[in-house]
């Protein structure tokens, strides 16, 4: 018996405790490395959020309240382009009238986001768990002005759904100790600021 446990348990039981702590030690580099990975997905998807919505604003003066609102304006709906024929520092083209700005109307899909692999109907969903951004636009007093504001975002208990729930969790809770967003997420509607993302 004694000799079962010494040739066959003892050194099964190393390398299950080996095993395990390997394991412990690299499951973090692989929780950083693919919260990493979703991060820059979700980011992008921002980033092309943003860009609407500030044509959006610049067109209609507030920002889009809803998905469908952005998706419509992306499929159907036009930007003036406003161009200048001269110089208005030219006082001798001026003065003969060959200085002028002639706006044209373009439609939104053909000007904005042109690149390869674009869908404008996966804008509003978080790369890889299928689950929408969360996005608010508001008009809010700033030094008695009216303000548009808006924010989108998703939280990392969406956006690492699947992944290492302790990791997750512990993730959140520094980031909440240092008041931070536990998650991903571009503008604000606390603030005005300047439409910035968390991760620049």
């Amino acid at each position: 018996m004694k000799k079962l446990l010494t040739i066959v348990i003892l050194p099964l039981i190393i390398i299950g405790l080996g095993y395990a702590i390997v394991r412990s030690l690299t499951a973090p580099i692989k929780f950083d490395k693919e919260r990493d990975f979703r991060s820059s997905l979700a980011i992008e998807r921002l980033k092309d959020i943003r860009t609407l919505q500030t044509t959006y604003k610049t067109e209609f003066g507030k920002y889009a309240s809803t998905f469908d609102t952005l998706e419509n304006f992306y499929k159907n709906g036009t930007i003036t382009i406003v161009r200048q024929i001269g110089s208005f520092d030219d006082s001798v083209a001026v003065a003969q009238g060959r200085v002028f700005r002639d706006s044209m109307e373009l439609p939104v899909k053909d000007t904005l986001l042109k690149y390869p692999g674009f869908n404008i109907d996966s804008l509003r969903w978080v790369p890889l768990v299928g689950e929408e951004f969360e996005m608010r636009a508001v008009v809010k007093k700033v030094s008695g002005v009216d303000v548009p504001l808006f924010e989108a975002c998703t939280p990392f208990d969406v956006l690492l759904k699947g992944m290492n729930r302790q990791l997750i969790v512990n993730l959140n809770e520094d980031l909440k100790i240092s008041n931070r967003y536990p998650g991903i997420k571009v503008g604000s509607i606390d603030q005005p600021n300047n439409n910035a993302g968390n991760w620049e």
